[in-house]
């Protein structure tokens, strides 16, 4: 059941970075801007395909690795959980390796095509546009700040029935493998670091509600629908990110409890499943946001004239991932390679956002 979980997965997460080409906006190719004049370029559309070629036979080929050497080489059971838990990253690697090696590709191509040259560049606002945003309202996010309360009475209630030694770390088999003595503060650490992680989500929802809604030029009405769309389900995914979070912590705080309750098949498939569900979440996301304004939307683009394009703000993103720009007061911006949200870099708020909760995590952890 763990290796069908595991496939399923990892099978999940190679599809996922097969179709982000496809499904990210019709006017950024592997990170780049181009016109929209030039969504349908047969050389771009070419650099797409070989990219999911590649992808999907390399990811093959080191699934079929991994299944050979479980089989024949007959690995101990941590050590086939851990080459297990690696997997995905190892799909990651490809997938960007492969990303950067386009990258550069479709760069060197506007570079010689000169696509943006002499071209008048707009970009787009409507003031009433929040009016329509469906995201989730704050209230939302203190469900799950009620639960991990909820876990922390239950902690003190019971806290003589602890044992004396309480879990710190889990290994990949799901067991603990680390512990420190009993107390009230180490009985309570993994409800602390849950409380901190939903406040985290909740103060990214309300960052991301905050950020400028950015149209493109070429196609007001599908960026409109992505923009709102993409708002509105990154919203929710962030949700059930943090539900999910707190149902398994709180499954982990049960285990310190009732030790012997919980079979040993349990305590592997939870955190198994906790990584399919989140996986399964970000994939209708994905699907949801991805058929507008993409290679999927079927709508053809009135281009008018051609005098008018998008603008292009490649100078404000490095490497086509990372997007660095003072002159932006937003927090929270759209990716470039991917469907959701990544930060600004040139926002202070943005480091805060990103270390802030690593250091609470890591003091808590170590008091």
């Amino acid at each position: 059941m763990e290796m069908t979980l595991l496939f399923v997965t990892v099978g999940f997460l190679m599809v996922l970075q097969i179709t982000i080409p496809f499904i990210v906006k019709r006017t950024v190719v592997f990170g780049v801007t181009i016109p929209v004049d030039e969504i349908r370029n047969e050389q771009l559309l070419r650099y797409k395909k070989l990219y999911a070629l590649l992808t999907f036979f390399i990811s093959i080929v080191v699934l079929a690795l991994y299944f050979i050497w479980s089989k024949d080489i007959s690995p101990s059971e941590n050590h086939l959980i851990l080459a297990g838990l690696l997997l995905p990253f190892d799909i990651l690697f490809i997938s960007m390796s492969l990303y950067f090696y386009f990258h550069m590709k479709v760069s060197t191509l506007k570079r010689e095509k000169q696509w943006f040259k002499d071209r008048k560049q707009v970009k787009v606002s409507e003031l009433n546009l929040r009016t329509k945003d469906e995201m989730l309202p704050w209230i939302m996010y203190v469900i799950p700040m009620v639960i991990t309360a909820g876990l922390m009475v239950f902690t003190l209630v019971n806290y003589n029935s602890l044992p004396d030694q309480i879990p710190t770390h889990w290994g990949p088999d799901g067991k603990p493998d680390a512990f420190t003595t009993k107390s009230y503060l180490s009985a309570l650490t993994l409800p602390l670091v849950l409380l901190v992680m939903n406040a985290m989500f909740l103060g990214i929802n309300e960052l991301t509600r905050n950020s400028g809604i950015k149209l493109s030029a070429g196609n007001i009405k599908a960026s409109r629908v992505r923009q709102l769309r993409l708002r509105k389900y990154t919203s929710w995914l962030l949700f059930f990110i943090s539900i999910l979070i707190s149902m398994l912590f709180t499954f982990l705080q049960f285990t310190t409890l009732y030790e012997n309750s919980v079979s040993d098949l349990l305590i592997i498939t939870m955190p198994l499943a906790f990584s399919a569900l989140v996986l399964i979440g970000t994939v209708l996301m994905a699907i949801k946001v991805g058929k507008k304004d993409s290679d999927l939307d079927l709508e053809v683009i009135d281009e008018g004239t051609g005098e008018v394009i998008n603008a292009d703000d490649d100078q404000y993103w490095k490497g086509g991932l990372f997007y660095f720009n003072p002159e932006d007061p937003s927090i929270f911006v759209e990716k470039r390679f991917g469907v959701g949200w990544t930060l600004n870099f040139a926002r202070p708020m943005g480091y805060l956002i990103l270390v802030a909760p690593l250091l609470v995590i890591i003091i808590i952890t170590l008091i």
